[in-house]
């Protein structure tokens, strides 16, 4: 993944766009780079990780601080995180998969083998189990 962000700094500008929105970049605080959100966030994502997670995974592992590129010093908290994560906007995500695809279909990176299908729960009329009707089933 780090491959291709590096391949494709148009993703980086899409995410740079978001985070700095309706703010003036020349003050503040230097925080988190774009490059560095949309790490944290692949990471958060992969992973399945709580935002209180992903701060101790940051600190804690030294590989991890160098897929997402953050210095030595660097050690973003739990709402930084958060605040800039929920920055990046659904547009923006879907460009930035549109982008993704269009690299991985480019480079043939992937052999259109096997497909990955999410199942969707519903609502539906099933009884639910009580001890008096699980009991007869063992």
């Amino acid at each position: 993944m780090s491959l291709v962000l590096d391949a494709n700094p148009e993703i980086e500008d899409l995410a740079f766009a978001d985070l700095t929105r309706g703010k003036r970049t020349d003050t503040g605080r230097k925080g988190m780079t774009a490059e560095q959100v949309l790490c944290c966030s692949i990471l958060k994502h992969i992973h399945n990780l709580t935002y209180d997670d992903l701060e101790y995974w940051l600190a804690d592992s030294n590989s991890l601080r160098a897929f997402t590129r953050l210095s030595q010093g660097q050690c973003p908290g739990t709402s930084t995180l958060q605040n800039n994560i929920k920055s990046l906007r659904e547009e923006t995500w879907l460009a930035i998969h549109q982008f993704i695809i269009s690299y991985a279909d480019e480079k043939k990176l992937e052999k259109d083998r096997k497909i990955r299908l999410d199942s969707t729960v519903v609502m539906s009329n099933i009884h639910s189990p009580s001890d008096k009707s699980v009991s007869r089933y063992f």
